[in-house]
């Protein structure tokens, strides 16, 4: 019994030093990721580590969750030349500081021996160059739009504004009756004030006057700024908001317009993943349009956002597993499989979604949505979100500025004047995002 079980221990032993030299055979590549419920994480490791270390024997992906530190960990790990293998960044101005401090690695080789140059929206590529090179792609891309509920539309007898001035008549009216016009909330995120500045600086200012201020062509303090910040405060005053802004997180105050307390929500395409669970179990349709245009605005404009970027670390041991991970995520198959249990975190932009399968279980809105946008993005009708476009420090003011304009703290002008200032001082420390060109 003795020997069995001295030759079972041996036999076992054999199997795990065989194991680990096998694990250790394989190119280890890490990627540090954001905050992500139970449910997404098991979706990442499932759809993203597993099936790519299935796919690809060689290689040893493994995702790190880092939740809400991410940021500060990523910045202190890549000063020392010990961040992750695929650097995952909260957006393009990350990316510029990164690229300038020569932290990433040019991925211009990649893109063009995997066909990146091919399969992704040029306005992309354009927005990841940095100094005449490639250091990034969006792991997604969004909108901002107005989401509304199609089934309290049809019983009032409304339509979806495409107008400023029919969009303010048809809050006007929903205040008459003791609705909320605007499911809105900042409790669980600040800087879901900008979603509304972007909204007003695309659709009243113009996508046009957004692109010279971004190439300092013009100020912010310009007339068309002052407008859209002003029209932004007077609906603010006249309640649009609601009485509960910063209390209600924006999970709440996105399921207020599928129960009806609120009419419609300003917000961006990342809340499909909430129409998916509150409408149906209210039993309503919702509808998603472009944002109302002002006069003289192309109508719908589509303000661009990127959530967060893919780059590999200069300092990676594995550069080549790197873009084979951003590689696979770059796929039609993965967008369906994903997209399919998630949406509005992974639209990656692949210029044609024809391809795609999205499963069953998906709203067909949702495909309607993201195809419409990779189109009219694919033809130059699109505007810019200012995470997305503005430098760090002239972003951060602007979340908690508009605040004080709303509180009444500050004016319009003294606002767009701080803002402006910060704003000239990043552009002169080359801290201004690519601006992709208007054709």
């Amino acid at each position: 019994m003795k020997t069995f079980a001295r030759c079972f221990a041996g036999a076992a032993a054999l199997a795990i030093t065989a194991g680990y030299a096998a694990a250790q055979d394989k190119a280890p590549i890490s990627w540090w990721y954001e905050n992500a419920s139970p449910a997404n994480q098991d979706h990442l490791k499932s759809l993203v580590e597993k099936a790519f270390n299935d796919a690809n024997s060689g290689q040893q992906l493994t995702i790190d969750f880092r939740g809400s530190e991410l940021d500060k960990q990523l910045r202190v790990a890549m000063l020392s030349g010990s961040g992750p293998d695929v650097v995952y960044t909260p957006g393009p101005s990350y990316v510029a500081a990164m690229a300038q401090a020569g932290q990433l690695l040019p991925l211009d080789d990649y893109a063009a021996s995997l066909g990146w140059n091919d399969r992704i929206l040029p306005v992309f590529l354009d927005l990841g160059t940095y100094a005449g090179k490639l250091y990034a792609l969006p792991k997604t891309y969004e909108t901002l739009g107005l989401f509304y509920n199609k089934t309290l539309f049809a019983e009032k007898g409304w339509t979806a504004p495409t107008t400023i001035l029919e969009l303010e008549a048809l809050a006007d009216k929903m205040l008459a009756e003791g609705m909320v016009p605007f499911g809105a909330g900042n409790a669980d995120w600040r800087p879901t004030n900008e979603h509304y500045v972007s909204i007003v600086l695309n659709s009243i200012a113009g996508p046009d006057n957004m692109a010279k201020a971004l190439n300092g062509e013009i100020p912010w303090t310009a007339p068309p700024f002052v407008n859209a910040i002003d029209t932004l405060n007077k609906w603010w005053q006249a309640g649009y908001f609601g009485p509960d802004y910063f209390s209600l997180t924006g999970e709440q105050a996105f399921a207020q317009i599928a129960t009806g307390k609120a009419g419609m929500a300003p917000t961006g395409t990342w809340n499909f993943a909430n129409a998916q669970t509150y409408f149906p179990a209210n039993n309503a349709e919702p509808g998603f349009v472009g944002f109302p245009s002002a006069e003289g605005v192309p109508y719908p404009i589509y303000a661009l956002g990127i959530g967060s970027t893919f780059s590999i670390a200069a300092s990676s041991k594995n550069p080549d597993g790197a873009a084979s991970v951003i590689d696979y995520v770059f796929s039609n198959d993965f967008y369906g499989t994903m997209n399919t249990v998630w949406q509005g975190e992974w639209n990656t932009p692949l210029k044609d979604l024809s391809g795609v399968k999205l499963g069953d279980g998906v709203m067909p809105l949702y495909g309607e949505v993201m195809a419409d946008l990779a189109s009219s993005v694919n033809a130059n009708q699109y505007g810019y979100t200012t995470w997305t476009f503005l430098p760090p420090a002239t972003n951060t003011y602007l979340v908690s500025g508009i605040e004080e304009v709303w509180l009444g703290q500050t004016t319009t002008q003294d606002f767009l004047a701080k803002l402006d200032a910060t704003f000239q001082q990043e552009k002169v420390e080359g801290k201004v995002p690519a601006i992709p060109p208007r054709n």
